[in-house]
């Protein structure tokens, strides 16, 4: 495993260079800015880079909370916590004891308790206990089996498609082509009108909890007679011919139970990419997303995904920092309009956190196997 190691240094000088001759020793690989050479990249999007291609993240929390970048608002340590839950990381978290947290310090430490659920957390009081600590947690990790549960379904379940090729009844107003994630409880009776009142009311506040949207995009709730959205304004600041990510745009709550998240493909000047290293990870994050929201409490959902064929999607490899100069459009010449999948299976719910990478890997590969080579 390649374990990135997060904590300011102020403070933690002993700890975190006790980790990495133990980490090795262990047969993984650490992975700290210290160790980065000098590039063109900016040191943050560099750490953030680095963070997604490391398999755990190890937390330290010690009595100071870094420099505040301007950008975010937040340290560097902040940044990768949040970037971490995003992507679903397993995340070790050790805090030490005895010492004075700054305020800062102690607000961000109450944010990261505040997502206990999977966290593995714990405190030092050196390096000698931390390293014993770590020894533990990642052996833990390294010998934990998959979350999930998996059930057949003995009828197909009631989903509710948003795209079905011709028409979208949506508030979302975009041209660009949007993938779905359909999540329905099992065995869920519906919400009576004060229930689903409730949950319109707390809708946009539920979506801007969950950290999976920036803090100044817009957010508009719009309402119907059988659903609830949240429209999620994106950057028009953002050049139109520089590659950009997916990003989420909608999210959706039906009287029926089920929450559907909408998202825009990654992109260049070029169109739309379904990439199919990205995909998985972009399907991970809606369902993580909806985990968050703190609706669904049902120990079983039905998971399903879809996304459109259309002459400004292709196939390809995303690259954020270069776009391509030709591309094979996915719905040139042929007439299907949408791409879905049809589950046959319900899942645990932790299919909407620690399981979600996993289970964006079956639904990326269940897509990927319906698109003609």
């Amino acid at each position: 495993m390649r374990v990135f190691i997060s904590s300011v240094r102020k403070g933690l000088e002993e700890e975190r260079d006790s980790l990495p001759g133990l980490i090795t020793a262990l047969g993984h690989t650490p992975v700290r800015f210290e160790d980065f050479s000098a590039q063109a990249t900016p040191s943050r999007e560099a750490c953030l880079a680095a963070l997604e291609s490391a398999d755990v993240c190890l937390l330290l929390l010690g009595p100071n909370y870094g420099h505040v970048f301007p950008e975010t608002g937040q340290s560097a340590t902040h940044d990768e916590w949040v970037h971490a839950q995003r992507l679903g990381k397993p995340r070790l978290v050790y805090r030490k004891s005895g010492v004075i947290f700054e305020p800062d310090q102690h607000k961000f430490t109450r944010t990261v308790e505040a997502y206990a659920t999977g966290v593995f957390r714990d405190s030092f009081s050196n390096s000698v206990e931390l390293q014993t600590k770590v020894v533990q947690g990642l052996r833990e990790l390294d010998s934990k089996p998959s979350p999930l549960e998996f059930r057949r379904l003995t009828q197909q379940p009631p989903l509710i498609w948003i795209t079905n090729g011709k028409k979208v009844n949506s508030s979302v107003s975009s041209q660009d082509s949007l993938l779905e994630v359909h999540v329905l409880p099992m065995d869920h009776p519906g919400y009576s009108v004060r229930e689903m009142n409730q949950f319109v009311d707390s809708l946009v506040s539920r979506v801007r909890r969950t950290e999976y949207i920036e803090s100044d995009q817009a957010l508009n709730l719009f309402k119907s007679q059988d659903h609830a959205a949240v429209n999620i304004e994106h950057d028009r600041r953002r050049a139109w011919d520089k590659p950009q990510n997916g990003e989420i745009r909608e999210v959706r709550l039906y009287k029926t139970g089920q929450i559907s998240t909408r998202a825009t493909l990654p992109r260049d000047q070029m169109g739309s990419i379904l990439d199919s290293e990205v995909l998985p990870k972009q399907f991970a994050e809606m369902l993580r997303l909806t985990g968050a929201l703190g609706i669904i409490q049902q120990g079983h959902v039905v998971v399903a995904a879809g996304v459109p064929s259309n002459e400004l999607i292709s196939v390809d490899t995303f690259d954020p920092h270069r776009s391509r100069s030709r591309a094979q459009p996915l719905g040139f010449g042929r007439s299907v309009g949408f791409y879905r999948t049809e589950p046959d299976e319900s899942v645990s719910s932790e299919a909407l956190e620690s399981g979600a990478y996993e289970v964006g890997g079956n639904l990326s590969r269940a897509l990927f196997n319906q698109i003609p080579a």
